[in-house]
């Protein structure tokens, strides 16, 4: 059965990158520390584990009855403002990120799922673990640049640098932290994996 993914527009295409403009979304999401293998894997069982039923369908959560909610993809996972290791690569709240900013040495991770389209902030299971929230983003644009295989560390750090001078070279201002998108579960062959680096950019 297929995986619902958030809806969007190519407005440009260069090989393996492009330059998408996305629709709104709900996402459920989650900030958790550690390196990038250890948040990932924490973050996505305490999204997990609201999606499959660690919820309350009532705003006041007087009810106790919950509700599965349909996996999609991606699941994607960001380095938060400010907690790098190292200062210098540390990116600040206050002013634009850098598209290449270290995901090698982020200590605190945003971890996200898009919520279904069925779904209204009004009618979404409301988390019962304080450590999951729901928020929702407006219409963004956002390159990216697709590829296949392990994710390690060195290796989103380098396809980070890599979509990031894709961008200087197409003058293209980024205006939010580069983010993992991962779609597809951990027993999936390599060869077979989908990645992007995913960076918010000001509209082309």
């Amino acid at each position: 059965m297929a995986v619902e993914e958030p809806k969007f527009d190519v407005l440009t295409q260069d090989g393996s990158y492009e330059v998408r403009r996305y629709a709104p979304v709900i996402v459920a999401e989650t900030l958790v520390e550690g390196d990038m293998d250890a948040a990932s894997g924490k973050g996505f069982r305490l999204i997990a584990d609201y999606i499959f039923g660690n919820n309350t369908v009532t705003a006041t959560g007087a009810d106790k009855s919950s509700q599965k909610i349909a996996m999609t993809a991606p699941v994607t996972l960001e380095p938060v403002a400010g907690s790098a290791k190292i200062a210098m690569t540390a990116p600040v709240t206050a002013e634009p990120v850098a598209a290449d900013a270290s995901m090698a040495t982020a200590s605190q991770w945003r971890i996200q799922f898009v919520m279904p389209g069925q779904y209204s902030m009004q009618t979404l299971p409301k988390p019962v673990n304080t450590a999951v929230s729901l928020r929702e983003l407006p219409a963004r644009t956002f390159a990216v640049l697709g590829y296949s295989g392990l994710n390690t560390a060195s290796k989103v750090q380098q396809k980070t640098g890599e979509l990031a001078a894709w961008m200087r070279s197409r003058q293209l201002e980024p205006v939010g932290a580069p983010q993992l998108a991962r779609y597809d579960p951990p027993w999936t062959l390599p060869m077979w994996r989908r990645n992007e680096i995913q960076v918010e950019v000001k509209n082309p």
